[in-house]
């Protein structure tokens, strides 16, 4: 279902983010981790609803947790006593096709006049957003689960600043090798998208395997096992940026992050050059 949009919604509440949301600072760590964090629904994205308030469900546990619709929200986002998960649009100057892409945002309940003014723990691509929303459903989980594993790690150690930008966990790619990776087929690009292209470009264990095999692997936190989180658009779609992600899932911990632009040479979906990019770590 796409997103039902933006010139109604924007009169009311500003789900586009323009720009980087402020880091928090350490006292504004401190009070997400005594905050209640609420999961703000969508007006007309019943989509979103039922899999946000689901993968809460089942995944959070840093805080406690409610599920609240966009009035509640008005009345608590400038109270520091919340946090909030909401998805946001946004677009990116780089981007010639102009396509937006939905995010997953941790924000810090603070009393400022703009939605990108809230100090953000966390925010992390989730999806396209003119692609079917029923596409991303099985990725809430793995998303929500790795933002409670970076606030905690901000939390400790509030200096790491770094950590406002995924490639920050690059720092972990080194120890791809020694872990199972799962993909779907239809997250890599045509250049590697059977088994016999992947052992051509890639010499340690990777797998394509069905939606089932990866969310089985999320719930069971199986060990030394990554799996791929792609955005990006359709591959004959007219440009864009894809965004390719391996999370950990016993440790809920981000080993690669990287993007390209959608091109000729480059399609949409993990390239050789991502797999040769991890050999070389």
């Amino acid at each position: 279902m796409k997103k039902t949009l933006i010139a109604l919604l924007l009169s009311v509440f500003p789900f586009v983010i323009k720009g980087q949301a402020p880091f928090p600072s350490g006292d504004e760590i401190k009070q997400f981790m005594a905050s209640r964090t609420c999961a703000v629904l969508e007006t007309g994205n019943p989509v979103w609803n039922t899999y946000i308030s689901r993968g809460m469900t089942e995944f959070w546990t840093i805080t406690p947790f409610e599920i609240i619709d966009y009035s509640e929200f008005e009345k608590r986002r400038g109270d520091p006593a919340y946090s909030f998960v909401i998805l946001t649009e946004t677009s990116f100057e780089k981007d010639k096709s102009g396509k937006r892409y939905n995010y997953i945002n941790l924000l810090q309940g603070k009393d400022v006049a703009e939605l990108g003014a809230m100090p953000e723990i966390c925010a992390v691509p989730l999806s396209v957003a003119e692609a079917d929303d029923m596409e991303y459903g099985n990725m809430i989980g793995p998303v929500l689960l790795f933002m409670q594993h970076h606030a905690k790690k901000i939390s400790e150690d509030p200096s790491l600043t770094g950590r406002r930008y995924l490639r920050y966990y690059n720092r972990n790619t080194p120890e791809v090798k020694s872990r199972r990776i799962l993909v779907r087929q239809e997250d890599l690009a045509p250049q590697v998208n059977d088994q016999t292209r992947l052992r051509t470009s890639y010499k340690y264990t990777i797998e394509i395997v069905g939606e089932e095999e990866i969310v089985k692997a999320v719930r069971e936190k199986r060990p030394f096992t990554l799996i791929l989180h792609k955005v990006g658009p359709e591959e004959n779609s007219g440009g864009g940026i894809c965004f390719k992600m391996l999370f950990g899932t016993d440790d809920s911990e981000m080993y690669y992050y990287n993007e390209h632009t959608i091109d000729r040479l480059n399609p949409g979906g993990l390239l050789p050059a991502d797999l040769k990019r991890l050999e070389r770590f």
